[in-house]
């Protein structure tokens, strides 16, 4: 097993990181932030016409068909910004389910135009009393003639105020595989957006007041459905891991810095050993997150059979690590670290933010706990277990 990056991903790191250097640098994204939409339009703009929304999408709906650690690398770029935006939402995670659960109609309508930039999808799936997955979705749907009709909130959904669509998750009927996916348009009568103030950044909670909308854009709708929104998870869940660990390399960046320049009792205070037990730490949980997400980004590209348990792993392993990387940057910088125009706190704000975006470590670790103990290691000969698209 190699995770170091070919040289390919190296260039394409660099060329990341120019293009960020260039477009979006940190004073900018800090502005940025005071704003409703949190995000550059003329930034995504450029960045669909380098190709980077069409790294998740096929060649034939308008995408490259990227493998995954390819769009690892970009989007850990990306998360180092930290580059604000719909660029996950969008281009990985709308276009993973999209792909999972859409017929072949569906798939040509909205993948290319997900490609070009030229529409913003959304996952609206948590609501209200519910934790993180389909188990609590309780929104149903009503189908009359050739519409459905939804009533229902829908919380921390992320990049609402932006998107043009949500895919949001209803349920069909009474069973508990009765789940489907409903792409709403967010001008359509009925539909508000809101967004949560506070420290969950561009998380929104969305009300829909008998909203009406096609019959042909229902994703899903049966049991099979589940295990499709299963599959774009688990290859949607690495990608934002790796945009966690390019925050937690930043504050680490940020801290190193700061400790060789900052003086204080007469010398820098990376000298003092309480600092540089802080790095330290800082040190740990950025190589944690950042080898269980290529680890697990490296068995779906080759169809690893324990390929879930090392995505959980990661998950778990990223948001934690994530929020403790800021945590001990704001240790090493003190009072300076909390000026919003020094940048630390974009990044404090974000990993509280992404802790429970896709379920939160508990969430993960009990589905790690299953799959291990359920695990057979003779399967590993394979090489395989068939869940690529």
């Amino acid at each position: 097993m190699d995770l170091s990056l070919t040289e390919t991903q190296q260039l394409l790191k660099s060329g990341v990181e120019d293009f960020i250097a260039r477009e979006s640098p940190r004073e900018a994204i800090v502005e940025l932030a005071r704003t409703e939409t949190g995000y550059s339009a003329d930034t995504w703009k450029k960045a669909a016409e380098i190709g980077w929304l069409g790294m998740a999408i096929p060649e034939n709906y308008g995408g490259s068909g990227s493998s995954l650690t390819d769009l690892a690398v970009v989007y850990e770029a990306l998360g180092y910004g930290p580059v604000p935006g719909p660029y996950f939402s969008s281009g990985v995670l709308s276009a993973h389910v999209l792909l999972a659960l859409g017929d072949e109609p569906q798939r040509s309508e909205y993948l290319p135009r997900i490609a070009s930039g030229e529409a913003i999808f959304a996952l609206a799936i948590t609501e209200p009393d519910w934790a993180w997955g389909v188990d609590g979705v309780q929104m149903h749907v009503h189908r009359g003639g050739n519409s459905y009709t939804i009533t229902g909130t829908k919380l921390f959904v992320y990049d609402a105020l932006t998107a043009d669509y949500l895919i949001t998750a209803v349920r069909t009927g009474d069973n508990p595989t009765d789940i489907g996916f409903l792409i709403v348009d967010t001008k359509a009568p009925g539909v508000s957006i809101r967004r949560i103030e506070g420290f969950f950044t561009s998380e929104c909670e969305v009300t829909f007041d008998n909203v009406k909308v096609p019959g042909d854009v229902l994703l899903g709708g049966s049991a099979a459905a589940l295990s499709g929104f299963e599959n774009a998870l688990r290859h949607s869940t690495p990608i934002l891991c790796a945009y966690k660990v390019g925050g937690a390399q930043a504050v680490y960046d940020m801290s190193v810095e700061y400790s060789r320049e900052r003086v204080q009792f007469g010398q820098l205070i990376g000298r003092f050993q309480h600092v540089q037990n802080h790095i330290v730490q800082l040190v740990n949980h950025l190589d944690s997150a950042r080898w269980t997400t290529y680890e697990a980004l490296w068995k779906i590209d080759d169809r690893k059979p324990d390929q879930d348990i090392s995505v959980h792993l990661a998950k778990a392993v990223t948001s934690e690590g994530f929020i403790q990387a800021t945590n001990y940057a704001h240790e090493v910088h003190a009072g300076v670290g909390v000026m919003r125009e020094y940048g630390l706190s974009l990044f404090t704000q974000l990993s509280r933010s992404l802790y429970h975006s896709l379920g939160d470590p508990k969430y993960h670790r009990r589905k790690l706990a299953d799959l291990v103990a359920d695990y057979d290691p003779s399967l590993a000969s394979d090489g395989s277990n068939g869940t690529g698209y």
